[in-house]
């Protein structure tokens, strides 16, 4: 079995918990190697660990995603949404296949007429488009070329149904299972009473132009943010290859929604 794997903070090399993970696997006959890049990637890589949070996990998919290697998150965070397990409990069901992975549907985006240094154009869980400045942005939408009404606010996100515990959820708009085959339209601190969330069909066609008296605005997508001009058309639809997550033994979206965000946590449910 061959494992690569992505540290993103220098403060955690040679943590205890990752050093104990790793010999184990060591012993137990994995090869192990550390990714920087996309270059790092060796051939014949099972699965790669990420090391960390949530942010982390990203940064690991812009990495391997393309490369349709599995990722297992290994909670060093703070939430652990994406990155759910645990290091003192991941090698032996790493090393006894006691591990599924699955497929997640992901954004592409296309930017038309801007160049974007450095910009990989696919999202795990959200594009965004936010002002820069003082002044409000106007979020022109069309799906499948049908217009909506401009949402005026901070900005505008589209989340991937993966995504939807992520910003789409501070933002206000709807959970939905991972699986679930949807797209999820939801305006950042909106400044209409009369336009909400939005979910459409994963295949509909998302078209984005943002509009400011500033001239700017900022585009997010997952973990990273650039600056581009307003009236930059941005497609949004998916991404020709699924993330590969790792899960192990039987975690699910519910318990992870219990444990996380303490769904349904009420003193009514504890009491006899």
């Amino acid at each position: 079995m061959k494992i690569g794997y992505f540290i993103k903070k220098v403060a955690l090399k040679g943590e205890a918990r990752i050093e104990s993970l790793l010999s184990q696997l060591s012993a137990g006959g994995a090869v192990i190697y550390e990714i920087r890049s996309s270059e790092c990637v060796q051939p014949g890589t099972d699965m790669v660990l990420s090391f960390g949070g949530d942010g982390t996990f990203l940064s690991t998919a812009h990495r391997v995603a393309e490369a349709g290697l599995p990722i297992l998150g290994i909670n060093l965070g703070r939430m652990g949404f994406l990155a759910a397990n645990y290091a003192e409990v991941s090698a032996e069901s790493i090393l006894s296949g006691r591990w599924s992975v699955e497929e997640l549907d992901m954004l592409k985006i296309t930017c038309y007429g801007v160049d974007i240094p450095g910009f990989w154009p696919y999202a795990v869980n959200e594009l965004s488009l936010h002002r820069d400045t003082a002044e409000m942005l106007g979020v022109d939408v069309t799906i499948d070329g049908n217009p909506l009404p401009t949402y005026w606010g901070d900005g505008l996100l589209i989340a991937t149904s993966a995504g939807s515990t992520a910003y789409n959820l501070s933002a206000g708009g709807p959970i939905c299972q991972p699986s679930a085959p949807v797209r999820l339209i939801t305006p950042v601190a909106p400044h209409n009473l009369n336009l909400r969330p939005l979910v459409v069909p994963k295949d509909a066609e998302v078209i984005l132009r943002g509009k400011s008296r500033s001239g700017r605005m900022i585009l997010s997508q997952d973990n990273r943010s650039y600056a581009i001009p307003c009236g930059t058309v941005v497609q949004v639809g998916t991404a020709p290859f699924p993330l590969r997550r790792v899960s192990l033994g039987k975690s699910n979206f519910i318990d992870a929604l219990k444990s996380r965000f303490f769904w349904g946590q009420d003193v009514r449910n504890t009491v006899e």
